[in-house]
């Protein structure tokens, strides 16, 4: 669709003369990001299965905004511009990031788009979205519920920010519940991404920007899978969707030639990461929420240099920084990995998870509980399980 096309159905005012089903509320989802895009998706069908409902997405306007409406239209969902969403009123709207959702009408529920609050702003400011300078305008919260992962963040807010905690709620995270519903399906996830029986598999992870593992030492990527024998290894690369977007797709496999000419696997930014993450035996990682969610559920992580005075020193990410085994690059690879995996087993059973969130397991039914309560409307029937990630290249994306 044209970005300048406004919608004449199923918003608007003249509407209700086109629907087939007319409904009791609408609920835009602000897409900023591809990454804030898979977040919202992971709640959004907590109402969008309401007979009384009607969703529509926007993408919002962000600088690595690239790939959205792609991506959008891939999974089928209903879009509206930006330019339309700014001037319609709607009963609720969710969003996983804060720029420009001060313009629009209706009450916005903001989560994080990654594992928690675990940056700093400008990389030595207040903790990123939980600052006043985010949250506020002329005094005053902007969203009516900010989403917290953790009692910590709580704690945080309360410094930096108090006119928000009236609005804050610990929901737990939708992401590490869906991981952990996912670990049944493992086999099938390294099926499907072509790990044979025997084989481990090692995953690199990188998230975007100068301190990231790309940014920092992308070329020991030829190192890793030169190291790891063929027979018994598979390495892929998960790279956050800003690398790919600020980029380009064909630039990046370029720089990646050599790594893949060894035997390098990519997982694009299309694929749910969350499903390489699962089927991992080993998570080589940054500071990015690949490597956290890798942790808390359970499987080893080897860290490369994180830029520990950029990270809310109260995050998974900063602990991660602390005391997890660090990768040396002039030494040989295979040890460390195995020495890493012995580590990690040494640490109490869902120590790690604990740190993430501290409602495992009841995001969504919380989350669905508020969206409801700020829709005004009763909820239907009873709180579904958590659904495990879709196997790659089995039906479209949830």
């Amino acid at each position: 669709m044209n970005e300048q096309e406004w919608r004449q159905v199923p918003v608007g005012l003249g509407a209700r003369r086109w629907v087939t089903r007319e409904t009791r509320k609408v609920v835009l989802v602000a897409a900023h990001t591809l990454v804030s895009v898979q977040r919202l998706l992971d709640v959004v069908g907590l109402v969008e299965t309401d007979r009384r409902v009607q969703v529509v997405f926007t993408k919002a306007p962000a600088p690595l905004g690239d790939g959205v409406l792609q991506y959008l239209d891939f999974v089928g969902a209903l879009t509206i511009p930006w330019t339309q969403a700014v001037h319609e009123r709607f009963d609720l709207a969710l969003a996983a990031a804060y720029a420009s959702i001060d313009d629009l009408h209706a009450p916005v529920l903001v989560m994080a788009h990654g594992a928690g609050w675990g940056k700093r702003s400008g990389g030595t400011g207040p903790i990123y979205g939980l600052d006043a300078g985010r949250l506020l305008r002329d005094g005053r919260p902007v969203p009516a519920t900010l989403v917290l992962s953790h009692d910590a963040d709580r704690r945080i807010l309360t410094e930096q920010c108090p006119q928000a905690l009236d609005i804050a709620m610990v929901a737990g995270d939708p992401c590490y519940d869906r991981m952990a519903a996912s670990l049944p399906c493992r086999d099938a996830y390294r099926r499907a991404l072509g790990v044979g029986v025997g084989c481990d598999l090692v995953v690199v992870a990188s998230t975007w920007g100068p301190h990231s593992l790309l940014g920092r030492i992308e070329q020991y990527l030829v190192t890793v899978v030169k190291q790891l024998d063929p027979a018994r290894y598979r390495v892929a690369l998960l790279a956050h969707p800003n690398v790919w977007h600020a980029h380009g797709r064909r630039q990046l496999r370029a720089w990646l030639s050599d790594a893949r000419a060894e035997g390098l696997m990519l997982i694009e930014p299309d694929v749910d990461w969350r499903a390489a993450a699962v089927a991992a035996d080993y998570v080589i990682g940054d500071h990015g929420s690949t490597t956290v969610y890798s942790a808390a559920i359970g499987t080893p992580v080897l860290c490369t240099d994180l830029p520990i005075e950029h990270l809310n020193p109260a995050s998974l990410q900063a602990s991660f920084g602390m005391q997890a085994p660090r990768l040396v690059r002039a030494r040989p690879l295979e040890p460390q990995l195995r020495a890493a995996a012995e580590w990690w087993r040494s640490l109490p059973a869902g120590g790690t998870a604990a740190k993430l969130t501290s409602r495992p397991g009841q995001a969504h039914q919380l989350l669905r509980e508020e969206m409801y309560r700020l829709l005004g409307m009763s909820m239907p029937g009873r709180h579904r399980a958590v659904e495990p990630i879709p196997v790659p290249g089995h039906g479209r994306r949830s």
